[in-house]
């Protein structure tokens, strides 16, 4: 957009006054800034200032006259309908709601992006400046595909005139974020271009219409098509044909023959559920949707209902698997690590395998990770008052917990409240966890050690850290990944790496956990290479609290006799 010498007048319509000023903030190197704290106020400002108001940033929920009401006289004013509106918004469906009324375009709440801001009002400025508001909110301004919402309101409409079986079809770019930051954002708009401009080529006729949803997937609704794996390749071998573009690689998922009876959207979650369930699987770059998996996906919705009502309830059980200290003649019980089961009242004993990926993935890992933490910590408190013994108990810090700002004072309140020392509630935090955060996770572990806090590494040597980073993240403990363990007395090459990892342990002056050893034979070899710390089979599987208190009575006597 030109620069002219005056700056465009933009309105802030919110009732929220930290609202205001943040956008005020934002807006004001670009223009000048008229405020309203709800839609009469900012409808009272236009019966005498509309002319000069270029752009309208509208908040929705408002008292006295909300964002929908002031769309609607605006829509039905001749003079005022010129005004673009942007609504501000954390709904979905306040965002297709208000754009059917006539809104421009909407941005998501909160407000942490400011050069977003920024460029989407520039741009519906110089839309509407231009007379063309409603076909270039149409299409998606890198790769002139339609957006969303265009997208699935296009789709209902060619099933109201067509019967022909369709696919969903869902492509994602794997990794895409690393194309902006190893090349710039223009090379990540270039990308997207060329993805968008190959679908088109490879599926030709067959692609009723196609949009980019996110940053890096595309949506297209076709004509059924049996086998899409020719097409997959295709597109993977056009993409893969060019300098850095190279390292480009597609994922597809496919929901075929989809269901008309469901609505467009939910034909496309149920494809993009297939796309991520071969995340990173370069074998397999295409999944379709099938019974199974939407049995699966029913079966996850389930575990996501049910999840608060088995914190209220108490259904997740928090089980202890004992670490010992192998270095002396006689194997000391050193700490224990605190195990989640969950017993569904109707569905039984759920897998780990199968409800902590899944809350992983959707963020929901932090709620569970907070009830381990506050009852590890009990128990711990429980077994020092019954017992005058101490045994300090790891527990799992997942990677949302690293993003929560709260997160050492969540840990502060449960040890405070349960009257415990830093180091007798350790933390423990993946290796790929480092690899996807590094600095971010660097920082906080950091804060956390200068705390107290004790961090352990957990599954080491599964295979995404560099010896560099090894050196550098702050760590006190490494857990050896149980995969070397069980491999190494017939595996040459896991036997190996076990022996470089301790060695690596050693240099760091660190001591290493191996979990997973289930015989005598693994806990000799792994004594002799100089490990310190067991955790597996060999002396127990994960047991109940009042179980577990047998190992305890067992260390106290150990001590009894030494002292004797």
């Amino acid at each position: 957009m030109k620069r002219l010498l005056y700056k465009r007048r933009v309105m802030v319509v919110e009732d929220e006054y930290i609202n205001r000023q943040i956008l005020g903030n934002i807006l004001a190197s670009e223009y000048e800034v008229v405020y309203a704290s709800n839609g009469q106020e900012a409808w009272d400002i236009l019966q005498k200032e509309a002319d000069d108001i270029s752009l309208i940033l509208l908040d929705l929920l408002m008292p006295v006259m909300d964002g929908f009401e002031l769309i609607q006289k605006l829509q039905a004013d001749p003079e005022r309908k010129r005004i673009p509106v942007i609504v501000m918004t954390s709904e979905k469906e306040a965002e297709v709601k208000s754009i059917r009324l006539g809104a421009a375009d909407f941005i998501a709440k909160p407000y942490d992006m400011p050069e977003v801001i920024l460029a989407r009002c520039e741009r519906i400025i110089r839309m509407s400046e231009d007379a063309s508001l409603i076909d270039s909110t149409e299409k998606d301004a890198i790769t002139g595909l339609y957006t969303r919402d265009y997208f699935f309101e296009y789709i209902r409409q060619i099933e109201n005139h067509r019967m022909e079986p369709t696919d969903a079809l869902v492509f994602n770019i794997d990794h895409f974020h690393l194309v902006n930051e190893m090349y710039g954002r223009s090379a990540g708009d270039e990308t997207l271009l060329r993805v968008a401009q190959t679908l088109k080529d490879v599926l030709g006729d067959h692609a009723v219409i196609s949009c980019r949803t996110e940053a890096d997937t595309f949506y297209v609704y076709c004509e059924h098509i049996d086998d899409y794996a020719p097409f997959v390749a295709e597109l993977q071998e056009q993409l893969g044909g060019e300098s850095d573009s190279s390292k480009i690689r597609l994922r597809a998922g496919i929901y075929q023959n989809a269901d008309p009876e469901a609505d467009a959207e939910a034909r496309f979650d149920r494809a993009k559920i297939a796309c991520d369930r071969i995340r990173g699987d370069y074998s397999t770059p295409v999944a379709y949707y099938n019974k199974d998996l939407h049995q699966k996906s029913i079966y996850h919705e389930r575990l996501i209902k049910d999840i608060d009502a088995a914190i209220a309830h108490e259904d997740f059980k928090v089980f202890f698997q004992p670490k010992y200290d192998i270095s002396g003649d006689t194997p000391k019980l050193r700490s224990a690590e605190a195990l989640i089961r969950w017993m569904h009242p109707e569905l039984g004993m759920i897998s780990p395998g199968d409800f902590i990926p899944l809350f992983e993935s959707n963020g929901l890992i932090q709620k569970v990770d907070n009830y381990v933490w506050k009852k590890a910590a009990a128990q711990i408190r429980e077994w020092k008052e019954k017992f005058g013994f101490s045994v300090a108990v790891s527990v799992n810090v997942s990677r949302v917990d690293i993003f929560d700002p709260k997160l050492l004072e969540k840990l502060r309140g449960i040890l405070d409240e349960n009257r415990l020392n830093e180091d007798e509630l350790m933390l423990e935090i993946t290796e790929s966890a480092y690899a996807d955060n590094a600095n971010t996770l660097t920082e906080v572990t950091e804060n956390l050690r200068a705390s107290g806090f004790k961090i352990e590494m957990d599954d080491f040597g599964s295979g995404y850290s560099s010896l560099n980073m090894i050196t550098t993240i702050p760590i006190d403990v490494l857990k050896l990944d149980m995969k070397f363990i069980r491999n190494m007395e017939k595996d040459p090459k896991s036997m190996k790496l076990v022996e470089l990892i301790i060695d690596i342990a050693k240099f760091l002056d660190v001591p290493v956990v191996a979990e997973g050893v289930e015989t005598k034979s693994q806990l000799d070899t792994l004594k002799q290479m100089g490990c310190e710390i067991i955790q597996g089979y060999y002396f127990s599987k994960p047991v109940p609290a009042e179980e577990f208190e047998k190992f305890i009575v067992q260390e106290i006597a150990r001590k009894g006799e030494e002292t004797c």
